[in-house]
């Protein structure tokens, strides 16, 4: 027998171990048995644990289906390890520390961080946890009836990185948020009001839906996650969250997806109907065959197929107007040019009209006056002489006589 040099034996309660010389008869011939490799247990391999509502599901083995980031423990979970299991586990990661509700570890819960702190320094202790990060139990249970995120997409590269992924046979595959692989399925999303609870929601769901026949072989995961709205669709601007339902069936080949996108057409029924005592603004699914939901808030079956019928009928008519315009059967009217609209004279050399002042009341155009004898010219000496050239006053001092003598 080969034994490390810094290991221990875990017996259960009641149990002994004895080593002696040769043979005992009584055990029989023996047989060889293979310890794993103690360090290639690693905290964010999600194929190492399983979710469960409650301890008492956990020991019935009714175990919950999440996406990859929320199958390792999240901020807000209790982590419990069996009772008569040893384990030795890596617990590195992007962050300095993992965050969790609390550690049960060989029958004795911690939701401390000083008492935990205590035995992860202990000999134990760091023989069953190793690595660059450090385990903490602090973390509050979650207080938000809409559902808390799971706080594990720091760590996304370091759960992927023990995720293998396998081939899909639907059209389009869809990837969730927090998973790390595509699926073949369909995702409902829901934008919740405050008083939208996501447990009871999920209750909903799995006896309205899941406890069906036809449905008994879907796998259900709904959670709260996070949205980033991009500018453009690059430039991210707003951070907002929404309800991720993801479903998955088992079917295979050509009917892969088909049963869930069918359950999720049921779900966005029953939103539509339902929705707003619920809590439920709007809704909407996508599927791995391609197809989608509009928003359950807003249009009934009638209400989109008179969209659709309008837009063909108006699709139609500027089709039918530009095969008559081409063929001469219509004429568009020709509009009149700028130049057209006002006269070259009438345009100074700023584009602008040429302004001719106004004419004064008080003088009158000599060609208007009457063919008067005496009335233009020297005849008139006193008073006040028209000329074709203007108006002039007579000085009655000056006598034109004084100097013709």
């Amino acid at each position: 027998m080969s034994l490390p040099v810094d290991g221990e034996f875990i017996l259960a309660s009641g149990a002994g171990f004895s080593v002696g010389e040769g043979q005992d008869p009584g055990c029989g011939a023996g047989v060889t048995t293979q310890f794993k490799e103690f360090d290639s247990l690693k905290w964010f391999d999600p194929a190492l644990w399983k979710a469960a509502s409650s301890v008492d599901d956990l020991q019935k083995g009714s175990y919950l289906f999440f996406v990859h980031e929320e199958s390792v423990p999240c901020h807000q979970d209790d982590v419990v390890f069996r009772d008569p299991s040893s384990f030795r586990v890596d617990i590195s990661g992007t962050e300095n520390t993992v965050s969790v509700k609390s550690v049960s570890v060989l029958g004795q819960k911690f939701s401390s961080n000083s008492d935990f702190s205590q035995f992860m320094t202990s000999t134990l202790g760091k023989l069953l946890f190793h690595g660059s990060s450090s385990l903490r139990v602090d973390e509050p249970s979650c207080k938000d009836h809409t559902g808390c995120e799971c706080g594990n997409s720091g760590n996304h590269e370091w759960i992927c990185a023990n995720v293998q992924c396998s081939h899909l046979d639907c059209k389009k595959p869809l990837r969730p948020v927090g998973h790390c692989c595509n699926v073949c399925g369909a995702i409902v999303t829901v934008q919740f009001s405050t008083s939208f609870d996501l447990h009871s929601y999920r209750q909903r769901l799995q006896h309205l839906f899941l406890a069906l026949p036809k449905y008994k072989s879907i796998q259900m995961a709904a959670s709260k996650v996070s949205k980033t709205h991009r500018l453009l669709g690059v430039i991210p601007y707003e951070t907002s969250h929404e309800i991720q339902v993801v479903l998955l069936d088992q079917n295979t080949g050509s009917q892969s997806g088909v049963l869930a996108e069918a359950l999720a057409r049921d779900i966005l029924k029953d939103i539509h109907d339902q929705g707003s005592h619920l809590g439920i603004d709007s809704a909407d699914f996508h599927a791995s065959s391609g197809a989608s939901g509009s928003d359950v808030a807003g249009l009934s079956g009638g209400d989109v197929a008179g969209i659709v019928l309008g837009t063909l009928a108006l699709v139609a008519f500027l089709a039918a107007v530009v095969i008559a315009y081409r063929r001469g059967l219509v004429r568009m009217p020709r509009l009149p040019s700028l130049s057209s609209w006002k006269k070259d004279n009438e345009i100074d050399e700023l584009g602008g009209p040429i302004d001719h002042g106004f004419d004064n009341p008080m003088f009158e155009k000599p060609q208007a006056l009457p063919e008067i004898s005496g009335l233009y010219g020297t005849e008139s000496l006193n008073g006040i002489t028209l000329t074709h050239s203007g108006v002039h006053f007579v000085n009655p001092v000056y006598d034109e006589t004084d100097f013709n003598a």
